[in-house]
């Protein structure tokens, strides 16, 4: 047995078995990705579908994805590859992806589609942080850009062995309260926030928030929200939170919440003006 240390569950995972995510496993005492380079999902997506509107708009990236998560959003729209039951049909049946073969892959995408990197993406990406973090630092040598989109839901330690290599990153900001976090999600709101408080004072970040019916839809969680992102700061100290996009997305019923229609289009719009009054560059998704 030994103790995962990714995330906020610090899992006491038994020999051979994994733990909460579905990804992480324990193998003569340590902790090790069970899911390092098993591809469930690789396509050429454009930057904006990450989203990222303010990094190479315009262009393309290479988009990998593995199987785990360390959350349970009954709303996922990548259940399949994240907590669902076929997660271990892809856990079987996923192809192995060396770092050196997906660096490749892409390079072969740079000369024929332009293709700007690799994103990290579809599952979440840091339970199995080691995977990234070699493939970004080759991709790096290749002078190619690294993406992350990820949940934040990580030590600061996994975050500083991946940030030198990361570029820029989409980071999930659910909502505001604690509440949501841990009884909705199964996630730690604090450790969220220090995530994006240290990526946004290191690289690119840019902020996705989904709109829920009746768990984080009201103007006062979303004051709460972009009142706090205006004032992140850079590493000199600077306030920059301002400048940071934050993505305002519609919810759709689907998974495990299907029992709520999806987010009025009118409220989407309400709150992204109510955003603007702290933010400089607000943007409406799924509308």
């Amino acid at each position: 047995m030994a103790k995962c240390e990714v995330c906020f569950r610090h899992c006491e995972i038994k020999e051979n078995t994994l733990g909460f995510c579905g990804a992480r496993s324990c193998k003569n005492g340590r902790i090790i990705p069970a899911n390092y380079g098993k591809i469930s999902s690789l396509a050429l997506d454009p930057i904006e579908k990450k989203p990222l509107y303010h990094f190479h708009p315009g262009s393309r990236i290479l988009s990998v994805g593995s199987f785990g998560c360390n959350l349970r959003c009954p709303f996922c729209q990548n259940d399949s590859i994240s907590w669902s039951d076929d997660v271990f049909y892809y856990a079987e049946k996923s192809r192995y992806v060396s770092p050196e073969e997906l660096v490749q892959i892409a390079l072969e995408y740079h000369e024929t589609n332009q293709n700007i990197g690799i994103a990290y993406t579809y599952n979440e990406p840091l339970v199995s942080y080691e995977y990234v973090r070699d493939c970004a630092r080759l991709a790096h040598k290749e002078g190619l850009f690294n993406v992350l989109v990820t949940n934040g839901t990580a030590e600061l330690s996994v975050l500083e062995e991946i940030l030198p290599d990361i570029d820029a990153m989409n980071i999930d900001l659910k909502g505001f309260t604690e509440k949501y976090y841990n009884k909705t999600l199964g996630g730690n709101l604090n450790m969220t926030l220090r995530f994006i408080e240290k990526a946004a004072a290191s690289c690119h970040v840019e902020l996705t928030t989904l709109v829920v019916p009746y768990e984080n839809d009201t103007e006062e969680e979303m004051r709460r929200i972009c009142s706090w992102i205006s004032e992140l700061k850079d590493q000199n100290g600077r306030t920059i939170g301002n400048e940071i996009p934050l993505h305002i997305s519609r919810f759709f019923p689907r998974f495990h919440m299907t029992d709520r229609s999806a987010t009025n289009v009118a409220l989407i719009y309400h709150l992204k003006d109510v955003a603007e009054e702290y933010l400089k560059y607000v943007y409406t998704g799924n509308c």
